[in-house]
């Protein structure tokens, strides 16, 4: 009698136990739910308040490179845009037979730094009557190009393209279209010039200078 009741109140006691770590597991926030759904909203939050744009500006690990150091971008990736097929390589891209362009996704914070403003920086950093060409880089894939996701961006970026050409002489070359798609390059290419500080790069480091004077 005396090792059943035991054995009740053993059980008795685990079971509280149990209910009041879940209790506080619960409380404290570790849940895995309650820990997915908060960070699930801090992504949407953070997601609501950067805006983007993809730029192509020759070869990307330059590109890419120059605009890390403008103040209210937030993140960049390089990748293939606008091109014909599915989940190109590298080596696809080179044949200059995809249609794809290097290019540069910018997320940046419109708080810091406005599209326009962006705009300009870019036109620092490609020559916009070349075709097909920055620095010594031939072929399609090195064409220079503003992708946009937004429809009302389009607007902005054609004010900044009219207003660009009355000092111009020569037609501007850089395309302005929807984005139709992207694909991530391989990751030996993202932060390729952070990686590799002596690797290859069309732009001048003095421009890397600019860049991070230029939205002050």
């Amino acid at each position: 009698m005396k090792r059943h009741l035991r054995r009740n109140y053993q059980s008795t006691a685990c079971l509280f136990v149990a209910i009041f770590c879940t209790q506080l597991i619960t409380a404290c926030g570790f849940s895995k739910t309650n820990n997915t759904l908060k960070r699930d909203t801090l992504m949407t939050t953070e997601q609501h308040k950067t805006r983007e744009i993809y730029l192509a500006g020759g070869c990307f690990w330059g590109t890419e490179h120059f605009f890390k150091q403008v103040v209210g971008v937030v993140a960049t990736e390089v990748g293939y845009a606008n091109g014909k097929i599915k989940n190109p390589t590298y080596e696809q891209v080179c044949t200059d037979k995809t249609q794809f362009a290097e290019t540069v996704h910018v997320v940046y914070d419109p708080e810091k730094i406005t599209l326009t403003k962006l705009l300009e920086i870019y036109f620092e950093a490609i020559d916009p009557t070349s075709i097909n060409q920055q620095g010594p880089d031939r072929g399609s894939q090195y064409r220079t190009g503003v992708y946009y996701t937004d429809p009302d961006d389009r607007s902005v970026i054609q004010a900044f393209f009219d207003h660009k050409q009355r000092h111009l002489n020569d037609h501007i070359a850089v395309e302005l279209q929807p984005l139709k798609n992207f694909y991530k390059a391989e990751d030996y290419h993202q932060d390729y010039l952070e990686k590799n500080p002596n690797g290859y790069c069309h732009i001048p480091s003095s421009l890397f200078e600019y860049a991070r004077k230029a939205n002050k």
